[in-house]
């Protein structure tokens, strides 16, 4: 076998040639002698491109460090190799590191220096997977710095390995106490034991950590989370995430009481307007029989003050009862056609007595191009201005009280109109105004009180306004006195005039519309009162004072109507109309009205849903159980046409 003679020089040659790494040969003054295929392939240049290029900023340069010292210590023999990175732009755009490695070829006899070998070494792909572990350890290093919610990484030993700022806030302990001691100290034994046994999944766990110990002593309210930290496949431990809601646990049970509360206050207000209204309807409704009678000067001069009395009274309720509706926001409009010069006027004759007793003027103007049919809640509207009017007419002495329609801005399908109310009244100070439409607040209290009320007008009034998606503002009146200024959104239509409703007369009914009535009523009181009016309009009714006993008269005879107290012992009225509904034949089912002192939203519906015809409220007028007759009057009519 031939013997291959070792030849330095050419391994030489063929590692420069064929090395994967970049080699350049550079003499003491900083010149190019040499650079292989693998140097040019890692600056990205040609060989002949590359060497007309200065090794002084390819190679001996550095943006972060002053290199001669280094260098200096290179030639002194201090140090055998220089090392530093570099990042070159190339001609692709394209970015490399590089890893520079340069050392001195020396004489071997006296160590004379004869040149450098540069060995450039690309590190782009480890410079890259550095980087981006960096901006990972930087973007969990700042969410464990500025989360919120409690982060605590333990090993599967259950070692606290590490944790954040929240952590000890949570826990009442420095996360350097932490490290090292068992999470166990934080969530329990057990649990600890049911996250390292991974029996189970990490969803049922969570739901069980629900509170923490503090190291004060107390319980937290906590919601948790559980992930497991994986590093190359493995599992090497867990993330404990930590919410404390003690404060939102204490905010959700505050919000539960105060739904309760206001259920409770509504419970409590439909009580009062029951207990209330009934002794009212004696009051109210023997004065109107009483009137009725035979009486001399003094005597209805007596009566007329009882009769007023017991008016204001009833507005007071009603006041309260609004004001509870709207604040919360059971109140609810209504949408149907009419016209607004109706409106405005009817609340006008309503107050008409009130300005004439004071010998106020009361005027009207409604500007060209109002629309007068519109629809809406046509009750609501004339509640608002008989709150603003009759308010004008408490505090004008003398003068006049004005309400103008001045303006009408179309938005889409509706219109926006505006009121003012006008009146040359005492007037409001200026520091009073922001207080006006404060509920219990009552204008005249900075003053002598010569005025009664319950301080709801105006909140209720505001209330109802922002209902119809409207603002209401106050500002003195130039010729002295105050101005009312409102809005409000309604939809106008093309509509035909809308005929004046007939008015309501109390007339006794002519014999061929005899109806055969029935009362269901507990109070006595209350259930002579509605006798009487029966009687005054030409019936004789039969009376009964609970629903059992309804339903046994109604099975018995034929009844046309049952005027039907709602809260009655024995068998509320409710319940004897479900069961008349059940067990009754429809012809021969009376029309049922519900006779109540409840006067809530909602309350109608629930008397409809039962199987009542119709409701009146207490205390009663004589007009209104008259209009529950004429209607069961039509549809006997009806039945007898068709």
């Amino acid at each position: 076998m031939e013997e291959v003679t070792f030849n330095q020089q050419n391994m030489f040659a063929h590692v420069f040639k064929y090395a994967p790494i970049g080699i350049a040969l550079i003499s003491l003054d900083r010149k190019w002698i040499d650079v292989n295929p693998a140097a040019c392939k890692i600056l990205g240049h040609e060989r002949p491109e590359l060497m007309m290029l200065d090794p002084a900023d390819l190679i001996f340069s550095s943006r972060r460090e002053n290199l001669s010292r280094k260098f200096k210590q290179l030639l002194e023999g201090k140090i055998s190799t220089l090392n530093l990175e570099k990042r070159y732009l190339l001609k692709n755009n394209a970015t490399v590191w590089v890893s520079l490695h340069i050392s001195l070829v020396r004489d071997g006899s006296d160590g004379k220096p004869w040149y450098y070998i540069a060995q450039i070494v690309d590190i782009t792909a480890t410079k890259m997977t550095e980087q981006k572990l960096q901006e990972s350890v930087e973007r969990y290093t700042s969410l464990k710095k500025y989360n919120h919610d409690t982060i605590i990484s333990f090993d599967l030993q259950g070692k606290i390995i590490g944790g954040n700022v929240m952590a000890e806030k949570l826990t009442g302990r420095q996360v350097s106490e932490l490290i090292g001691t068992s999470i166990a100290s934080v969530i329990g034994e057990d649990n600890l034991a049911r996250i390292l046994a991974d029996n189970e999944p990490y969803t049922e766990i969570e739901s069980s950590i629900n509170h923490l110990l503090h190291v004060d002593g107390s319980y937290l309210e906590v919601l948790v989370t559980i992930a497991p930290i994986i590093v190359n496949n493995r599992s090497i431990g867990f993330y404990l995430l930590i919410k404390d809601i003690t404060e939102q646990k204490k905010l959700l049970i505050e919000k539960e009481t105060a739904v309760r509360t206001n259920e409770v206050k509504s419970e409590f207000m439909a009580m009062m307007s029951h207990e209330i209204r009934t002794p009212m309807n004696g009051v109210i409704g023997m004065t109107d029989l009483l009137l009725d009678t035979p009486l001399d000067d003094e005597q209805k001069e007596y009566v007329s003050i009882i009769r007023k009395s017991g008016d204001t009274l009833l507005g007071i309720i009603n006041d309260i009862l609004d004001f509870s509706k709207v604040e919360s926001g059971n109140a609810e409009l209504t949408v149907e056609p009419f016209n607004l010069n109706e409106a405005i006027a009817e609340t006008f004759d309503t107050l008409m007595p009130k300005a004439l007793e004071k010998n106020l003027e009361l005027k009207v103007c409604i500007s060209p191009g109002i629309p007068q049919n519109v629809i809406g809640d046509s009750l609501k509207i004339r509640q608002i201005m008989l709150n603003l009017i009759s308010n004008a007419i408490k505090f004008t002495p003398r003068g006049s009280i004005g309400v103008s329609v001045d303006k009408a801005e179309a938005e889409g399908e509706y219109v926006r109109l505006h009121f003012a109310v006008k009146d040359t009244g005492i007037g409001v100070p200026e520091d009073k105004v922001p207080y006006l439409f404060e509920p219990f607040y009552q204008a005249d209290h900075f003053m002598v009180r010569q005025e009664g009320g319950t301080g709801l007008g105006l909140a209720i009034t505001r209330k109802l306004i922002q209902l119809m998606d409207g603002q209401i503002y106050c500002e003195p009146n130039p010729g002295g006195g105050t101005i009312f200024r409102f809005h409000i959104l309604i939809q106008a239509e093309l509509l035909p005039a809308i005929p004046l409703h007939e008015s309501i007369t109390e007339k006794a009914p002519q014999p061929e519309e005899e109806l055969s009535i029935l009362i269901a009523e507990d109070n006595e009181v209350n259930r002579l009162v509605l006798i009487r009016m029966l009687e005054k309009l030409g019936y004789r009714p039969k009376a009964v004072s609970n629903g059992a006993e309804v339903v046994e008269e109604v099975r018995r005879k034929k009844y046309d109507i049952v005027f039907m107290d709602i809260q009655m012992p024995v068998m509320n009225g409710m319940e004897a109309s479900r069961i008349l509904r059940r067990t009754i034949e429809p012809g021969n089912l009376p029309y049922i009205v519900a006779v109540t002192a409840n006067a809530l939203v909602g309350d109608r519906e629930r008397y409809m849903s039962a199987g009542m015809n119709e409701y009146i409220s207490k205390p009663l007028h004589s007009s209104a159980v008259l209009t529950v007759i004429q209607k069961c009057l039509e549809g006997k009519r009806r039945k007898v046409t068709s």
